[in-house]
């Protein structure tokens, strides 16, 4: 597998890593979405099969959209011309070019098979609990492989705090 030196994951979360319940968010925060938004409109996005059925469209607009769909399930809503589908990460990391920038956006297991492959972690932490959430961040200590860089405090309601983590060079 070539090295890619552009993947990010960008996440939010609640304060126990909590990011889903039933394939859906958590909470609409239109400040923490017009961020998720920004950063990556105009880029490639990986996500699981899961992820992208929760997405209305089953895609999202003005990114390039790689979704990986395991097992013999198909996808339940129609693929668009605007999803790229392969069967592993592998082959998702193979259908980028070493200087595309990748985010990847969920879910859970793809979160866990990709974190050793990213080099950025982009962190809404939502400062809030959720005890209805059946889906959460893997659990990871980010200080022993990534180096805090940025960290802004949203006023909303609930606030979040965006971190912003590079990893650290061994």
């Amino acid at each position: 597998m070539t090295k890619i030196n552009n993947i990010s994951i960008i996440v939010a979360m609640g304060l126990n890593g909590e990011i889903g319940a039933n394939n859906e968010m958590l909470w609409n925060i239109k400040e923490e979405m017009k961020l998720f938004r920004e950063t990556t409109t105009g880029n490639t996005i990986i996500m699981g099969r899961k992820t992208a059925e929760s997405l209305p469209k089953g895609y999202l607009p003005n990114r390039r959209n790689i979704v990986i769909s395991t097992g013999e399930n198909t996808m339940l809503k129609p693929l668009s011309d605007c999803v790229e589908e392969t069967n592993s990460i592998q082959k998702a990391i193979e259908l980028c070019s070493v200087d595309e920038k990748i985010f990847i956006i969920g879910g859970a297991s793809i979160y866990e098979q990709m974190f050793h492959l990213a080099d950025t972690l982009i962190i809404s932490e939502i400062q809030n609990f959720y005890d209805n959430a059946d889906k959460f961040f893997p659990t990871k200590r980010f200080d022993l492989e990534y180096n805090l860089i940025s960290e802004q405090i949203y006023d909303t309601e609930p606030k979040f705090i965006r971190k912003i983590y590079t990893r650290k060079i061994k």
